[in-house]
């Protein structure tokens, strides 16, 4: 484990850009950046335009280690290089910020309340791979919709299981149960999954380190003791859908937890603005979001 990314992780002042969207959202990251599908004829192409997008974001002067300690990559991200580097070397030595790597394949169908995570047959091979393109740690989500107790424990179980192999590869595991904003029992969801949670952290080895993505939770600071974890790194919160004033609002309440937003960095940025308008624009973005993250 790379020792100064474990302390930026674990004590920098920041946010995480989540730029992930795979292959299924990627057309809905396309259209949002302006770019229509008729532009492009198959997936290649719709990769090379995505890259693009995320190639500017990343090399804007307003995407920064004083305001991002980390960003999240998906695998074709990962693959592709960023003015002559891999993208995770680009944004470790250029920028100073720790690149992460989204392994999971997408989400099962819904049973007991949850969506588990589809399997993960190519695990291994994506851990050797993150290993050599010096990546510090990844990502996998599962939903949870209902407070359903038997569908939690199977998502935060399954979570904890890959989690674990991850910590094996010598990476840092960020485990992503999202709770559904829309759930009607959201509150009672986040007791069910904090419960879950702090029993498998209590069960790690010392020097097992784990972080978690969480949803904005409706109670203020509920995730509280779980950021006081020993074997927690950091605790970052998605946007979840909210708007991202509304975000930065709901996460402005929790102390110590800071963002990881994806939709709420990127949503007025533009493929047609003008370099200038475009930095403008993303470092208001930054800048929100960072304020956000520091309380």
């Amino acid at each position: 484990m790379n020792q100064k990314h474990f302390e930026q992780m674990k004590n920098g002042n920041g946010f995480i850009a989540a730029l992930d969207q795979s292959g299924g959202s990627t057309p809905k990251a396309l259209a949002l950046y302006g770019v229509t599908e008729d532009q492009y004829s198959n997936e290649d192409e719709m990769f090379d335009l995505v890259h693009d997008m995320r190639t500017r974001i990343i090399t804007a002067p307003a995407f920064d280690s004083e305001q991002i300690i980390g960003a999240i990559l998906f695998e074709q991200t990962m693959d592709r290089e960023i003015e002559g580097k891999y993208t995770g070397d680009y944004l470790a030595e250029d920028k100073g910020v720790v690149p992460f790597l989204k392994v999971d394949k997408g989400l099962a169908e819904e049973s007991n309340g949850v969506q588990l995570m589809k399997p993960i047959d190519d695990l291994d091979d994506k851990l050797k791979r993150a290993n050599e393109r010096h990546i510090f740690g990844t990502k996998m989500r599962s939903v949870i919709k209902e407070a359903n107790q038997e569908g939690i424990k199977k998502v935060v179980d399954q979570q904890f299981d890959l989690g674990k192999k991850i910590i094996d590869a010598g990476l840092v595991p960020i485990i992503e149960p999202e709770v559904d904003i829309n759930s009607p029992e959201k509150e009672k969801c986040e007791e069910l999954l904090k419960s879950e949670i702090k029993s498998h952290l209590d069960n790690l080895d010392q020097d097992d380190h784990v972080m978690l993505k969480l949803t904005i939770p409706t109670v203020a600071n509920t995730y509280k003791e779980l950021i006081e974890h020993p074997n927690v790194v950091r605790v970052v919160a998605l946007s979840g859908g909210y708007a991202a004033d509304e975000a930065n609002e709901k996460l402005k309440e929790n102390n110590d937890l800071i963002a990881s937003f994806s939709r709420a960095l990127t949503q007025d940025l533009n493929v047609n603005q003008s370099d200038k308008e475009f930095n403008d624009v993303l470092s208001k973005a930054v800048e929100s979001i960072y304020q956000a993250s520091i309380t």
